[in-house]
């Protein structure tokens, strides 16, 4: 039986504010009452960020909590809450890793580049991770690049990654003007996954720019998962803006159910990436 497509939603990112998008959730209950609607369109995982009064990303443990009281409190306890360390170039890795034990998240997503950001960093890196495995805690590894991915398996290989509810996020594009992502960018990722070195680990995609939904599905037909949402794009598939994230969600699970993808419940992600399967 195939794998049913995880869908999560990033619904607001650490840049775009309401100048961007009014529906763009940024203050507590926006993020629980968007998660709710999320939810209800298919999306089992929500990718937290929290702005500080001024909007702007922020790692603040009191902030994170009232979010993640929020998404309980509207969407129910069954959504996963992932939440971001993202340095944004305000936060050294130990400060990210500060914030997360302290936190204490059912999930966090990093980014190896800065994580493990310089040789020095190995040790502080691979012990943090030993921990957060020893936790229970599910990891997602963001990779912006194929020599991200070659790097990960490497560090894997080394015993510096845990494997135990591990996975990873490919990002296609960036934040820039007029960035349009294709599906095909998909395929130097999945070249050097699938390399010798290839792990059984869960895979998402994430893709900026209007042609999203395109690079998702094509990564849902090649047995990923999906991160959707206004974090990497405002744009439907027809050009027109998107009224809101649940909206994104539910037009990617309507299109993955088209081509005979079954769509997760939270209860079969958590199962998925932590590992059960």
């Amino acid at each position: 039986m195939a794998i049913p497509l995880t869908l999560t939603v990033a619904p607001n990112g650490a840049r775009r504010t309401k100048a961007d998008h009014p529906a763009l959730p940024i203050e507590p209950r926006e993020i629980g009452l968007e998660a709710a609607r999320c939810r209800e369109a298919g999306a089992a995982m929500i990718h937290l960020h929290v702005r500080d009064a001024e909007a702007r990303h922020t790692l603040d443990l009191d902030r994170y909590r009232a979010a993640l009281a929020a998404v309980r409190r509207e969407a129910g306890p069954e959504m996963i809450c992932q939440v971001t360390t993202e340095a944004v170039g305000l936060y050294s890795p130990a400060e990210q890793m500060a914030a997360m034990r302290a936190l204490k998240p059912e999930a966090f997503s990093v980014a190896l580049r800065e994580l493990f950001a310089e040789p020095e960093d190995e040790g502080a890196a691979a012990a943090f991770l030993a921990e957060q495995a020893r936790a229970g805690v599910m990891v997602q590894h963001i990779l912006y690049d194929a020599g991200d991915v070659t790097r990960f398996q490497g560090l894997a290989a080394r015993g510096l990654i845990p494997l135990d509810r591990a996975s990873v996020l490919f990002v296609l594009g960036r934040y820039a003007v007029g960035q349009r992502s294709d599906p095909a960018d998909l395929l130097p990722f999945l070249t050097a996954w699938n390399s010798e070195h290839h792990l059984d680990l869960p895979w998402a995609l994430c893709a900026f720019g209007p042609r999203e939904a395109a690079c998702l599905i094509a990564a849902a037909a090649l047995g990923g998962h999906a991160r959707v949402g206004f974090e990497n794009n405002l744009w439907r598939p027809d050009g027109s803006l998107a009224p809101d994230n649940a909206a994104q969600v539910a037009g990617l699970a309507a299109l993955a159910r088209t081509i005979g993808i079954a769509v997760a419940t939270p209860e079969q992600a958590r199962a998925l990436f932590g590992g059960e399967n």
